[in-house]
């Protein structure tokens, strides 16, 4: 055999026992060792969900999970690369190893368990019922009469007509519907409604962020379900779960957990 015909087939069962070991590491059931190589791990989510992880409008990137996400990872020297994904293609996109971690305000349900593995809860998330000061609501009896609007197809909606005798009952006529929390806030200001039934995540960003938070009143929710946040990942990575679940004891402890949960939450988060 000619050198350079030798050389030229060395050099291409090289390139194949390269890629084949490429594909190996991302292919392997244990992601650990390979996010702690590459000092990088892949966190799917969707960018336009306020507050957990959301878009400015200068593009950058925020939000309550992004800060907790990077301060897990900053113990263990591993990098945050943040994918934006189809939301409905999540456990797909887990599945197909195109990302690692699942992270943007994910409830942990029975149906998504059978899916994924999960990490510990780190934050509980409720319907809340919001309204002005002046209009002195003090209990869901105190709606008796008053306007109630809601987001469409929200959980909150959702629970609102799963449980009518909690707070539906007491409303003048149906809930009126918006598009989004934004919409309704607008009109809770200007008063053509008297309060919103939400998601307490969103609620309490959005009212810690206004120029008189005192002018809003925040209802913990009764009766009603709460959900709770968790990190979806592979059922296989039980190391990258075990390093999650540290990592939030660590914050927890240092203080870290409750000054995150104060900045985009406010001063009466959980």
């Amino acid at each position: 055999m000619k050198r350079w015909l030798k050389f030229l087939l060395v050099a291409a069962v090289a390139v194949i026992a390269v890629g084949a070991s490429g594909c190996a590491r991302r292919t392997a059931s244990n992601s650990w060792p390979r996010i702690k190589q590459d000092k990088k791990v892949v966190i799917g989510l969707d960018d336009s969900f306020v507050p957990m992880g959301f878009r400015e409008k200068n593009g950058q990137l925020k939000g309550f999970d992004i800060d907790l996400a990077k301060a897990v990872f900053k113990l263990y020297g591993v990098k945050c690369d943040f994918q934006p994904i189809e939301w409905s293609m999540k456990e797909t996109e887990l599945k197909n190893q195109t990302i690692d971690l699942i992270w943007n305000g994910y409830s942990a349900t029975p149906e998504r368990a059978k899916k994924v593995a999960f990490s510990d809860d780190y934050l509980v998330n409720h319907q809340l019922l919001v309204t002005k000061t002046k209009y002195n609501v003090n209990s869901y009896a105190d709606m008796k009469g008053k306007t109630l609007g809601v987001q469409t197809g929200s959980s909150g909606a959702a629970a609102l007509d799963a449980n009518p005798k909690l707070l539906k009952q007491y409303i003048k006529g149906d809930p009126v519907l918006y598009d989004s929390f934004t919409n309704a806030f607008l009109d809770l200001n200007s008063g053509r409604i008297q309060g919103i039934f939400m998601d307490e995540v969103y609620a309490r960003y959005y009212v810690a962020h206004q120029p008189d938070p005192s002018s809003y009143k925040i209802m913990e929710s009764k009766g009603f379900d709460s959900e709770a946040f968790a990190v979806g990942m592979r059922k296989s990575d039980t190391e990258l779960q075990a390093k999650i679940n540290q990592g939030f004891k660590v914050l927890e402890q240092n203080g870290t957990m409750a000054k995150l949960k104060q900045k985009w939450f406010g001063a009466d988060a959980k």
